[in-house]
């Protein structure tokens, strides 16, 4: 379980089949083989750990649903560890389990902040309220607008600056990850129907 507030940004310096290696600097010293991590909204098993690199294995479901298969060396990805009980939730509930990508289509400036419009795919809209929470790329986001096929957040600048927002532009794919309450909340419905 993780809060969708990132920890740092990790550079991917090597894909491989099936293993991504990450660069690390912050997290490194509290990660070990076996734990779990987020890498941009995906939860990972750690493999191995060596200096400041880790490595995740990706399996073809991981690559079907998310947005690590586009990923190049050099590229930025966001790290968090999972949460531990008894600690702060600065975000929402997230799991690391993607529902699917969707395509970030405008990028308005908003004073400081940015104005983000992503379509998504009719099965994710469902469980997208304006206000709710939503996690992309692993960074937990409130829903400022929603439409029959999009939906729009905003950025300030902490979070273009601390998070592979900064490096997005429109045309780029996105993990996407639901409240999972939201869906739970759907199933006890449809069970009661």
């Amino acid at each position: 379980m993780f809060s969708g507030i990132v920890e740092e940004m990790g550079i991917l310096r090597e894909v491989g089949q099936p293993a991504l290696a990450i660069e690390a600097q912050s997290i490194i010293g509290d990660l070990g083989v076996s734990d779990s991590i987020c890498v941009n909204g995906a939860c990972l098993t750690v493999t191995s750990v060596s200096g400041c690199v880790f490595t995740i294995d990706v399996v073809p479901e991981t690559l079907r649903r998310t947005n690590l298969g586009n990923l190049l060396e050099g590229d930025m990805v966001n790290l968090e560890r999972s949460i531990k009980v008894g600690g702060r939730l600065g975000g929402h509930f997230v799991q690391g389990h993607v529902d699917c990508t969707g395509l970030i289509t405008e990028i308005i400036p908003d004073g400081d902040a940015q104005h983000i419009k992503l379509s998504a795919p009719t099965h994710f809209m469902r469980y997208v309220v304006e206000k709710g929470f939503v996690c992309v790329d692993g960074v937990s986001l409130t829903v400022v607008g929603v439409e029959d096929a999009y939906f729009s957040i905003t950025l300030i600048p902490f979070t273009r600056t601390h998070t592979v927002f900064g490096n997005k532009h429109v045309g780029d794919y996105v993990n996407l990850e639901a409240d999972v309450i939201a869906k739970y909340v759907e199933k006890l419905y449809v069970d009661k129907s």
